[in-house]
């Protein structure tokens, strides 16, 4: 399933079987919030299954919808770069499988593979970069 999440593309299969090998599955039921803004951020996830919406000030006057994620699609990857807290929420749209690994693993990716992790990485910012222009025209829309 890795070879098909976007930030894994390039990767080898010895890199790809180490992630994957760490991975824990959850199954998610429809309307429960997997992660919640301003919470640590532990974990980085991949859709396996279904469907998640991912917002800002989530059940509070204001609530913006950034982005919808189904299967391949991943989120919590700035758990990898940074400790901060969770800069949005995460819920789950209907019945959904998530898989999930926790910055631990990568930094072990980082130590084992360093030329794999830097692929990685790189995958990652390109990523971020899609999904501000993303963002960057949703708000620019807005009157």
């Amino acid at each position: 399933m890795l070879q098909n999440v976007p930030i894994f593309a390039g990767l080898d299969q010895a890199a790809l079987e180490l992630l994957w090998e760490r991975a824990v599955e959850d199954r998610i039921p429809s309307g429960t919030v997997i992660v919640r803004e301003g919470e640590p951020g532990n974990r980085f996830y991949i859709v396996g299954q279904g469907k998640v919406s991912v917002c800002k000030k989530l059940g509070q006057p204001g609530e913006v919808e950034l982005a919808t994620f189904g299967p391949t699609d991943f989120f919590g990857e700035m758990c990898i770069l940074e400790t901060l807290p969770r800069c949005a929420s995460v819920q789950a749209v209907v019945d959904s499988i998530v898989y999930s690994v926790t910055p631990l693993t990568f930094l072990h990716l980082y130590e084992v593979m360093p030329r794999q992790y830097s692929i990685l990485i790189l995958n990652i910012a390109r990523d971020l970069s899609r999904r501000l222009r993303h963002v960057d025209e949703v708000f620019a829309s807005k009157p």
